[in-house]
């Protein structure tokens, strides 16, 4: 029996009991699902909820009245063998063995949609990460949210929400021209101006756009400047890209900021909230009248000489996300970005939108890692391939997504090399790689999934094993719900070691000339299960499920 199965069914004792009089409840007030967890204890029963002590005071009676009604209900779905009621009104449900062994098979026949659920079904959501400059190569500041920002996306697509991730170019504004003036510079075999970009990373673009454009030393600097700007961000666009592809995050969207003051988006989104009348005039400049939604200053759009702040183009980018239908936004920001919490709130405001509901603002906290050397092409910073080269994407990856986003995080590179269970991202993978090789194994020996007997699966071992495995779609649920990806990997790391006590006390393949028997059929089954659950969180995270270590 699944969470899901178990959910249903306490739903239906519900609307049954309204409907014969026993609890005072209209219809419409029963749940179609109801939230079963696990019990703290497990003494205490593979299940519990708290629908009673939910529902009591619209019902007009005390919890543990309600809970005893519903109880009596309980006793009666197939596959619970007891039900307790325990403090204000709680209830513990045990699960006969028959019952909570069919959901290995279950396992096995959902394969990869196994975890996913409805519970952001209908949401439209724009998720707004990394965004890095394009003047630079990525680096250790913006791993984070690459790991964390695709890994929420992934869990809010298992979970039904309809996501489009999206990468904001800066590719308007000053820094463009001090960019191409680097490049110019080295071109020139010259030192880059001052506050220019250093690092070799310049003059390898240099190369790339001389690749391009053979002739560009011949042209004036007022000619050529414009030509290596577009050319050397096509080229550092292309590194971004390819290093994200390396670190396994793709991007729905890249989204120029140029193309916003190319479409007259920043005249349009200005007139837009004057309409709205939240945008005044003073000292010559346009204003738009943030404190109104709990800024802590007006916030200037148009300056006194007539150019568009960053504020404006943040404004105009916003209305563009709605424009294009997304009726949440979620913004991924950095440790120094925490002033811009207030400020789109208010935009979104200013935009008639709730700041509650449609906008949300995500600050990540600052990862280091010990040992780590600067980049020999940039010279002044980690450089995101490089910790790629060092440790591995999916080492980098699982270590940043098992953390809260807002918990400052410094990584240990020894630790993360480390073959042993001490190194959490080889602990679950190589459970996977375990249940791969036990499978391989069994089938070795001659067992085959051809029979199936859940009442075999009555071991403690299996029991805690396959409670953690019926646990895993309200963990990933969750996690898209608390845009908390941690949870998958923690949870993985839980069923990791159930996998290896289960595996250490039942024999999947006999052992020797013994004979093949149901038992080790219907454990090849849960193998196979504990195998698909753990590849599906680590996809979730990005990170690869190895068939060997």
């Amino acid at each position: 029996m699944t969470p899901e199965e178990l959910s249903l069914a306490i739903s239906a004792c519900l609307k049954d009991a309204v409907a014969a009089g026993e609890i005072a409840l209209s219809a419409s007030a029963v749940p179609d699902e109801v939230r079963v967890e696990r019990p703290k204890n497990r003494d205490h029963g593979d299940w519990a909820t708290n629908i009673a002590l939910q529902l009591s005071k619209q019902a007009g009676t005390n919890p543990r009245e309600f809970a005893t009604i519903l109880s009596a209900r309980l006793k009666s779905i197939n596959g619970v063998s007891a039900v307790d009621i325990a403090g204000p009104g709680f209830l513990n449900i045990t699960v006969d063995a028959a019952a909570a062994g069919a959901l290995a098979k279950a396992i096995v026949e959902a394969g990869r949609s196994y975890g996913t659920n409805t519970a952001l079904a209908g949401h439209v959501v724009n998720m707004e990460f990394v965004s890095a400059n394009p003047t630079g190569p990525l680096h250790i500041g913006h791993t984070r949210w690459a790991a964390l920002g695709d890994a929420i996306a992934r869990v809010l697509r298992a979970s039904g929400a309809d996501v489009t991730a999206e990468y904001y170019i800066n590719d308007a504004g000053s820094q463009m021209n001090v960019f191409a003036n680097s490049v110019y510079s080295r071109l020139h075999g010259r030192p880059v101006p001052d506050g220019g970009y250093p690092g070799q990373y310049i003059a390898d673009l240099g190369h790339d756009v001389l690749t391009e454009h053979p002739d560009i030393r011949e042209l004036t600097e007022v000619a050529a400047l414009p030509v290596i700007r577009s050319a050397a961000y096509k080229a550092q666009m292309k590194d971004i890209k390819t290093t994200l592809a390396d670190f396994g995050v793709a991007f729905d969207v890249y989204f120029s900021e140029q193309e916003l003051h190319d479409a007259g988006a920043i005249e349009s989104a200005v007139a837009r909230l004057r309409e709205q009348g939240h945008v005044f005039d003073d000292g010559g400049a346009v204003w738009l009248r943030t404190t109104d939604f709990g800024d802590d200053k007006d916030r200037v759009m148009i300056r006194a000489n007539g150019e568009p702040t960053y504020f404006a183009a943040d404004a105009a980018y916003y209305l563009s996300k709605k424009d294009r239908g997304f009726t949440e936004k979620i913004y991924l920001l950095g440790a120094d970005h925490h002033g811009y919490i207030n400020r789109l709130k208010a935009i979104a405001a200013c935009a008639g939108d709730d700041p509650e509901v449609n906008i949300e603002v995500l600050i990540g906290q600052l990862v280091s890692v010990n040992g780590a050397k600067l980049s020999k092409r940039a010279g002044n910073i980690i450089e995101l391939k490089d910790l790629i080269s060092w440790l591995g994407k999916d080492a980098v990856r699982y270590s940043l997504a098992r953390f809260p986003a807002d918990s400052p995080l410094t990584l240990d590179p020894d630790l993360l090399k480390k073959h042993s269970n001490e190194n959490p991202v080889f602990y679950v993978q190589y459970a996977h790689a375990r249940t791969r090789g036990a499978a391989r194994n069994a089938v070795a020996a001659g067992v085959d999934r051809t029979a199936f007997d859940a009442s075999l699966l009555d071991h403690a071992t299996e029991n805690e094993l396959l409670s953690y495995l019926g646990s895993y779609p309200s963990i990933v649920a969750k996690a898209a719900e608390l845009r908390e990806p941690h949870r998958v990997a923690r949870h993985l790391e839980v069923i990791a070691g159930a996998y290896h006590r289960w595996y250490d006390a039942c024999r999947i393949a006999p052992m020797g000339d013994e004979p093949v028997t149901d038992v080790n059929r219907t454990r090849l089954w849960l193998n196979d299960a504990t195998s698909q659950v753990l590849a599906n969180g680590l996809d979730l995270l990005g990170v690869s499920a190895p068939e060997r270590m």
